[in-house]
C-alpha cells in the first residue's frame, strides 16, 4: 500500500501528464476498485464493465483531488468511484432519453387514436412536431417507441381512388423497415453503418433493452450505451 506522501506525489505527477504515475496509482488501488465493484454485482452489468466505470471514477478523483482537503485520497476517491457506477446504473447510459422518447410516442399514439375516432386526417411528421413542440428526430424515433409500431403514409383504402395516407399499426420486422423508409428516417440513417442502424431499430422501434441488444450483438451493455448516445447525437447533427 502506498503511503499518503507517495500517493500525493503520484497525484501531482499525474496531473502534470505523467501516465506512469497514473498507472502506479491504479495498480496500487486495484483492491479498492475491486471491493467497490463487488458491491454492484448482480445488476445486469458485466464485472469488467463495472470495473471500467470504477476506473473512470478513480481517474476523475485523481484529476479533482486537492491536498488542501486534508483527507486521505482513498476517502475522497471512494464516493466518486461509487457515484460513477451509480450514475450509470440509474441512467442506464441514456435511458433518460429513451423515457422521454417513449413518453412522446405514447402521446402521439393516443392523439392518433383520437383522430381516427373522429375520422380526422392523419398528421404528417411536421404536424406532430408542431402539436407536441418536439424536434423532428424525436418525433421520428418516438413513433416507434411503443410495442405497437406505427407507420405514417401507409395506404389504407383500396377503392380505386388515390390512396389515403395514414398511420397503420405494423408490428412485424418488415413493418418496422417500411416505417423507417416512409417517415424520412431513411435519409437520417443513410450515414449510419449496419450495426448502428440495427441498434436504432431494436432500441426505439422494438422497445428492446440495452441488455437484450448487447446479448444479441455479442457486446457489453456499456458498449451499447455508448453507441446509442453516439448514434442519437449523430442523427441530431444531421437534422439540425
Amino acid at each position: 500500500m502506498l503511503s499518503d506522501e507517495r500517493t500525493f506525489e503520484l497525484i501531482r505527477r499525474s496531473k502534470n501528464g505523467d501516465n506512469s504515475a497514473k498507472e502506479e496509482l491504479i495498480v496500487n488501488n486495484a483492491s479498492l476498485l475491486k471491493s467497490i465493484v463487488k458491491r454492484f454485482g448482480g445488476r445486469g452489468v458485466e464485472y469488467d464493465d463495472l470495473y471500467q466505470l470504477a476506473s473512470i471514477g478513480f481517474l476523475k478523483a485523481i484529476a479533482n483531488f486537492d491536498e488542501s482537503y486534508s483527507v486521505r485520497f482513498s476517502t475522497y476517491a471512494v464516493p466518486m468511484i461509487m457515484g460513477e457506477i451509480k450514475r450509470f446504473l440509474r441512467d442506464d447510459g441514456s435511458v433518460k432519453v429513451s423515457r422521454m422518447i417513449k413518453s412522446l410516442g405514447y402521446k402521439i399514439n393516443r392523439y392518433i387514436e383520437e383522430l381516427k375516432q373522429h375520422d380526422e386526417p392523419m398528421p404528417t411528421v411536421e404536424a406532430l412536431c408542431e402539436k407536441f413542440s418536439a424536434e423532428k428526430e424525436d418525433v421520428i424515433l418516438a413513433i416507434g417507441s411503443s410495442r405497437q409500431v406505427v407507420s405514417i403514409y401507409e395506404s389504407v383504402n383500396d377503392d380505386g381512388n388515390k390512396p389515403v395516407e395514414m398511420i397503420d399499426v405494423l408490428p412485424s420486422p418488415e413493418g418496422e423497415e417500411r416505417m423507417l423508409e416512409r417517415i424520412m428516417i431513411k435519409d437520417l440513417i443513410s450515414g449510419l453503418d449496419e450495426r448502428e442502424r440495427k441498434i436504432i431499430i431494436m432500441r426505439y422501434f422494438s422497445d428492446r433493452t440495452q441488455s437484450e441488444i448487447a446479448k444479441e450483438l455479442g457486446v457489453s451493455q456499456v458498449q451499447i450505451s455508448r453507441l446509442e448516445n453516439k448514434i442519437v447525437e449523430k442523427l441530431k447533427r444531421k437534422i439540425s
